[in-house]
């Protein structure tokens, strides 16, 4: 049991670990209301929370997932700034997301 306290506190001490994670469905769920309706707080939390898990999937070795997770973080991003002029553009990344992680 004493081996582990150090992992634990290291685990517990770190932002990413003591809070808790999205889903993949709550990522999910998320991205297509942020798709629909651009609520600049809510789209610029949901972006946040993927950059953690992207942080944690390439420390897993999971890089597939990051990269869909990232793909999806830039489409919501372009969705946001560029939303005049691609009103009608394909979300491509949800499947890859859906798929990988």
């Amino acid at each position: 049991m004493i081996s582990f306290l150090p992992l634990f506190f290291v685990l517990l001490s770190n932002p990413i670990f003591a809070e808790k994670l999205l889903t993949k469905s709550e990522i999910l769920r998320k991205s297509n209301e942020c798709f629909k309706d651009s609520q600049y707080k809510a789209c610029n939390k949901l972006f946040f929370e993927m950059e953690k898990i992207q942080l944690i999937k390439s420390e897993q070795n999971r890089y597939k997932c990051q990269a869909s997770i990232l793909g999806l973080q830039t489409e919501l991003i372009e969705s946001y700034h560029f939303k005049k002029l691609k009103k009608n553009k394909k979300v491509i990344m949800i499947p890859y997301v859906i798929k990988n992680c």
